[in-house]
């Protein structure tokens, strides 16, 4: 079977970044070798005491929130489409000494990728699922990953956020909503490293509102326990936005208060 276009395009471009984010100062890695987590706050208190529990990291990248589970005591896999992204995650769990596994594989492959595994949590973190199509096959994955009682974990930038221009003075709708089956073609990744190159291969995205998400999940047989709109962002989308306390960056108090991020919990009951 013929692999699709926008799937080669995307994982060459991952595969480029990959240096430049292992060196970049968004991702610190210096700071994470010395023990420091990659997680957010309130993932770690959403998830709760997670020793012992078997973890399965869906588009791990390099594998730092991967590995942040697995210092907290998870067992952990992560899985990603890039062999590049993926010999940098194994490489850096063999130089700070965790215990981890990494697979190379797309993650609509990831059932059979991993043998037909079933894990206790599916996390999957910010900037996963504009990369996906589909997300009715996306979910039809996570229920066949998880075991009964099994939950998914999924921290992600909000469908709102995306109709926004990218590095604008101020927030000023660029794209629409809902994205055509063709996805949007959009420039390379560079919001980690502004040493990047000028031209980074361009890549082919979508945006899924909440309804599609929560909507694909329940159709899979899975039973959504909360879904939590954030007014933060991890990035600073716009010069406006202050950082804050818990170290998301806001909009300022005379701005508009805007949905930037979500969290998504879901159960897979039998």
């Amino acid at each position: 079977m013929t692999e699709p276009s926008w799937r080669v395009l995307n994982r060459a471009m991952w595969d480029e970044r990959v240096p430049f984010h292992l060196s970049s100062r968004l991702y610190d890695l210096p700071r994470f070798k010395a023990g420091a987590l990659s997680l957010r706050a309130h993932e770690i208190a959403d998830l709760g005491d997670v020793s012992g529990k078997e973890l399965i990291h869906l588009q791990c990248h390099f594998g730092k929130d991967t590995l942040s589970w697995a210092r907290l005591g998870a067992r952990v896999t992560g899985l990603d489409f890039s062999e590049a992204a993926v010999k940098a995650a194994a490489a850096l769990a063999r130089e700070i000494g965790v215990d981890a596994r990494f697979v190379t594989a797309d993650v609509y492959d990831a059932p059979a990728a991993l043998g037909q595994r079933t894990f206790d949590i599916v996390y999957t973190g910010v900037g996963a699922l504009c990369w996906l199509l589909d997300m009715e096959r996306w979910a039809k994955v996570v229920f066949d990953l998880l075991r009964p009682g099994g939950q998914l974990y999924l921290y992600e930038f909000h469908p709102l956020r995306w109709i926004f221009g990218e590095n604008a003075d101020r927030p000023e709708i660029r794209d629409a909503y809902f994205t055509p089956v063709e996805g949007y073609a959009v420039g390379g990744v560079t919001y980690a490293d502004a040493t990047a190159p000028a031209q980074p291969t361009p890549t082919i995205q979508w945006n899924h509102p909440l309804g599609e998400v929560v909507t694909a999940l329940a159709a899979a047989g899975m039973r959504t326990h909360s879904l939590r709109e954030l007014d933060g962002d991890v990035l600073q989308e716009w010069p406006m936005m202050v950082k804050c306390e818990d170290g998301l960056y806001r909009m300022p108090p005379d701005g508009p208060s805007l949905p930037l991020m979500y969290v998504l919990r879901a159960w897979r009951e039998g």
